[in-house]
């Protein structure tokens, strides 16, 4: 089921005068392929603010797309590599062969603060994107047909989205995703061509999946916020290093040890600095304010969520929906969304605005009580991942109250099962 994966990776990539009325819906398509979607986003602004739901979601688009390869291109811009993972790192620009070392032949030094400001400038740029998503939500009517696999990103940042930079290139074979005839094709097994033709990868967006957007960007935002809201300093100098090999951190010239404890001088180095890793995991909060945000975001993640699926219901036709109704046909094989489906989302987004507002606790192992997570962002100063999962730090945010368990989100796990992370991430 890896539209589930091609839609969330749009999600995060994607995350003169006054247009014309209609011209985004025209243009959007092909401005996505030929990546000049900044020069249609820039006269779609009047446009948007006179309501027009096309020209709102053309800018969200661009603030998705904004967000995602600024960030990148921050990245190759200090030189960071990803061992091991030859998807992450194209999705980092640095190519699809497992990097040794970074693609970029003269990373720029990064500092705390620089990396700091990478991630403000990201976390802004998707509330940017949000907002117009909301606006394209209740804006006029509209559905454009794109085909996420041909959208282009500048990922180096050398100012140009070449052909080999899209997602389709990023994420590979899409597979699995049902070809359903557009109105205009031939009937499904009669194609004139004797070559079974691939599955097509469009999807009609419209004004529910802008909400759909407008989610997701709140859910890639907050892990952002909550980092943002700490010292995360200590983190960095023990071990970015291993992130960004050449970008003069701390303690670039010793990720290979001069001696062996165990093993070698590389392993031993690289153990020594995921322990050095895990001791530094205590995060001092910095930003009240910014923590004491994140509930509220929390509570738009839901929110939109509900506005999401009120208006996919409402739906009357049946266009390569990126998110179905139980009317609709769904692009993916053999998962169609069913009634039962729905009202089990629903009953879930239900328990989990309770465990925001900490009326529904978080079960912690090593006690009958529950951890509070209302209490936590309000009153929290600071954050030790270790200290928080053996129990001592747990102890101020402890409550009495009914704790959240299997019975909690019994109708998630009786329609689910255990696919329900893979209808999470396409439900947003």
């Amino acid at each position: 089921m890896r539209i589930f994966g091609v839609a969330a990776c749009f999600a995060l990539a994607l995350s003169a005068g006054a247009a014309q009325a209609g011209e985004a819906s025209d243009q959007l398509a092909q401005s996505l392929y030929d990546g000049t979607l900044a020069d249609l986003a820039a006269r779609s602004t009047a446009a948007c603010e006179a309501g027009e739901g096309d020209a709102c979601f053309a800018l969200g688009l661009h603030g998705f797309i904004t967000a995602y390869e600024t960030f990148a291109q921050g990245l190759y811009r200090h030189g960071a590599v990803t061992p091991n993972s030859p998807a992450l790192g194209m999705l980092l620009g640095m190519g699809l062969d497992t990097p040794s070392g970074p693609t970029n032949p003269s990373p720029e030094p990064l500092t705390y603060e620089q990396f700091r400001d990478l991630l403000d400038t990201f976390s802004k740029s998707l509330d940017t994107a949000a907002a117009h998503m909301k606006q394209a939500g209740v804006g006029t009517p509209f559905v454009i047909h794109i085909d996420p696999l041909k959208v282009r990103i500048d990922l180096d940042g050398n100012g140009e989205a070449s052909a080999a930079e899209t997602l389709g290139a990023l994420l590979g074979d899409a597979g699995d995703l049902i070809d359903i005839p557009a109105p205009d094709a031939p009937p499904s097994g009669k194609s004139k061509s004797k070559e079974p033709e691939p599955p097509s990868t469009i999807i009609g967006f419209d004004n529910a999946d802008a909400i759909w957007f407008a989610g997701y960007a709140n859910i890639s935002a907050t892990p952002v916020e909550m980092t943002l809201a700490h010292d995360f300093s200590d983190f960095f100098n023990a071990y970015f290093h291993r992130i960004f090999p050449k970008a003069g951190l701390l303690m670039q010239e010793f990720s290979r040890g001069e001696g062996t404890l165990m093993m070698d001088a590389d392993s031993d180095a690289f153990i020594a600095d995921i322990i050095a890793a895990i001791h530094t995991a205590d995060f001092p909060v910095v930003d009240r304010a910014r923590l004491a945000a994140v509930p509220a975001r929390l509570h738009a993640i839901t929110a939109l969520s509900r506005q999401n699926w009120e208006m996919i219901l409402a739906e009357t036709d049946d266009d390569r929906e990126l998110l179905p109704s139980p009317t609709q046909t769904s692009l993916v094989p053999d998962q169609a969304i069913t009634e039962d489906v729905v009202k089990a989302w629903s009953a879930t987004l239900d328990q989990l605005d309770l465990i925001i507002d900490g009326k529904l606790l978080i079960p912690h192992w090593r006690f009958s009580k529950g951890f509070n997570l209302k209490t936590y962002f309000e009153t929290a100063t600071e954050t030790d991942l270790v200290m928080l999962f053996t129990g001592h730090d747990a102890l101020p945010y402890l409550s009495d109250g009914p704790v959240a368990d299997a019975e909690a989100f019994a109708e998630l796990n009786r329609v689910m099962g255990e696919e329900w992370p893979m209808f999470a991430l396409w439900f947003n």
